[in-house]
C-alpha cells in the first residue's frame, strides 16, 4: 500500500491521539495535500519546524498501529468477510432450496453493511 494511503488511514484512526500540532500537520500534509511550506506559512513556523512535527507524528501513527494493530485487523475482516460473500454465493447459486437461499441472502446483506 502507497505510503500516503496508508497514512491517511492510521491518521484517521489514531489521529486524536496525536498532539494537536501533530494532527493538523498531518492531517494538512496527507489529506488536504498542503506542501510543508504553506502549512509552515499557515502556522508562522519555518519548512523544517513543519517538517519535523509531521515526521514525529508519523512515528507516532506507526507505533500506535505496530502497538495496536487496528488497520491491519481491519483490512483482515474485510479480505475475511469478502471470502465469506464470495463462498455464500457459490451456495445460493448452486441451491435450489428457497428457504436457504433466503437465509444465505440475509447474511450477505448483513455482511455487506461491515465492509
Amino acid at each position: 500500500m502507497e505510503k500516503n494511503v496508508k497514512l491517511s488511514i492510521l491518521i484517521e484512526l489514531y489521529g486524536k491521539l496525536l498532539t494537536e500540532k501533530q494532527y493538523i500537520f498531518l492531517n494538512d500534509y496527507y489529506n488536504n495535500d498542503l506542501s510543508l511550506s504553506e502549512i509552515a506559512e499557515n502556522e508562522g513556523i519555518t519548512r523544517q519546524a513543519a517538517r519535523d512535527n509531521i515526521k514525529k507524528g508519523e512515528n507516532k501513527l506507526f507505533e500506535l498501529e505496530e502497538k495496536l494493530g487496528f488497520m491491519e485487523k481491519t483490512f483482515k475482516q474485510e479480505k475475511d468477510i469478502a471470502i465469506i460473500l464470495s463462498e455464500l454465493t457459490k451456495i445460493e447459486d448452486k441451491t435450489s432450496d428457497k428457504q436457504i437461499a433466503k437465509i444465505l441472502d440475509n447474511v450477505k446483506q448483513k455482511l455487506n453493511c461491515l465492509v
